[in-house]
């Protein structure tokens, strides 16, 4: 082969191993392209929802021991409860009628002492003031004088008496004796009926005029209406004396709830004006509607042993209706609003989780829980407040 052969044959095999090289790099660009054009498809293509359980984690706040004795936070056990279904009423405390007492002087006269002011409490028996009066004196000069003439009538018959035994004087002469010694008792007697009907004793010769008011209850004076220096007629009122151990709470009724009233009802009261309750009985249901309010009254019979309940003073009424078995049920006061949803604070650890419920029937004590909480899980069941404020702090705090 001759020498231009060879170098002819060595130019096309260039040339050939040139092309080759061209059409590899070319083929790799197009991948690559390819391999791009994908990536940029897949970074802009919808994500895939996140699975359930990736989900946010209910809020947690964290609380040792320490800080729930430190802010009064204590822990209950959801489990079964009896809640009674109520009705809701409004009412208002009143004395108790039947252990209040107005006190009349009796007897006219002039006002010489006042012993207690209104709000005093005072004892049975207890002298409250003291009066002049010339009727008394008058009342207890005819015992005095009645009193002298039975000892009299007692020394004669006592005297006629011997002798009759003795055979000395005639018996008519002792039985005379016998019928005035009777009629001075009777006339003694009499005196002093008298006197007890004005409630005054027979005091004595230096003091016939003073009258001695006295309260006929132990309880506290609520109203007085008279000082010294002042003419009283006997039937004027001068105080009024209440044991305020037990108040009424008189209640207005429409009448459409009237049905479901029966004495005996269990109730639940409560002060609108600070934090006190108390439990009571329904005493009595009106048998009138009134014509304008369309309403009746009832009346509770209220235990007052500390003096909490004021006459005067608002309050709520829950009269028991119904009673229900809650499987499951927590405090009225575990349960707060959070997010739009009522969650109970549920005790994990030293976490507390705000758990969704949903509630059922509540008496205000307890509220049955439908859905959310099992028997037997630790929640926060007083000052649960401070938990939710605590989270909501946290909160605040992440969004910064």
């Amino acid at each position: 082969m001759d020498k231009k052969n060879t170098i002819a044959i060595a130019a096309v095999l260039a040339i050939g191993a040139l092309l080759a090289a061209a059409i590899l790099r070319s083929g790799q660009q197009g991948e690559e392209a390819h391999d791009h054009e994908h990536a940029e498809a897949g970074d802009h293509a919808e994500k895939p929802a996140a699975p359930a359980s990736a989900a946010a984690s209910a809020p947690q706040a964290r609380f040792s021991d320490e800080q729930l004795r430190h802010n009064g936070i204590t822990l209950a056990t959801a489990g079964p409860a009896r809640i009674a279904t109520a009705l809701q009423l409004l009412g208002e405390v009143k004395l108790n009628q039947d252990r209040t007492v107005v006190v009349t002087p009796r007897l006219a006269g002039l006002v010489e002492a006042v012993r207690v002011n209104a709000g005093d409490r005072v004892q049975r028996g207890q002298v409250l003031a003291i009066v002049s009066s010339p009727a008394l004196a008058e009342q207890r000069a005819d015992l005095f004088a009645a009193q002298k003439r039975l000892a009299l009538a007692r020394t004669t018959h006592d005297r006629e008496k011997q002798l009759w035994e003795d055979k000395i004087s005639a018996q008519q002469d002792y039985l005379a004796a016998r019928q005035a010694l009777q009629e001075a008792e009777i006339a003694v007697e009499s005196a002093k009926q008298k006197l007890a009907a004005l409630g005054a004793t027979a005091g004595d010769a230096q003091g016939l005029a003073r009258h001695e008011i006295r309260s006929p209850i132990a309880g506290v004076i609520v109203a007085k209406t008279l000082s010294v220096g002042e003419a009283l007629k006997e039937d004027a009122t001068v105080f009024q004396v209440a044991d305020l151990f037990s108040v009424w709470v008189e209640l207005t009724v429409p009448a459409q709830d009237l049905p479901v009233l029966t004495e005996g009802m269990a109730a639940r009261v409560k002060a609108t004006a600070f934090d006190a309750q108390g439990d009571a009985k329904l005493a009595y249901v009106g048998a009138l509607v009134g014509e304008q309010s369309r309403s009746a009254t009832a009346r509770l019979v209220l235990a007052n042993p500390k003096g909490v309940w004021r006459p005067g003073l608002p309050v709520t009424v829950a009269l028991t209706s119904a009673e229900i078995d809650a499987s499951v049920a927590v405090t009225a006061d575990a349960v707060q609003a959070l997010d739009g949803r009522h969650v109970v604070f549920v005790r994990q650890g030293q976490q507390f989780e705000a758990r969704a419920v949903e509630a059922g029937r509540s008496d205000g004590r307890h509220v049955e829980v439908l859905k959310g909480l099992a028997p037997g899980e630790r929640y926060a069941a007083r000052n649960s407040f401070l938990i939710k404020a605590d989270i909501g702090k946290s909160a605040a705090e992440h969004e910064h």
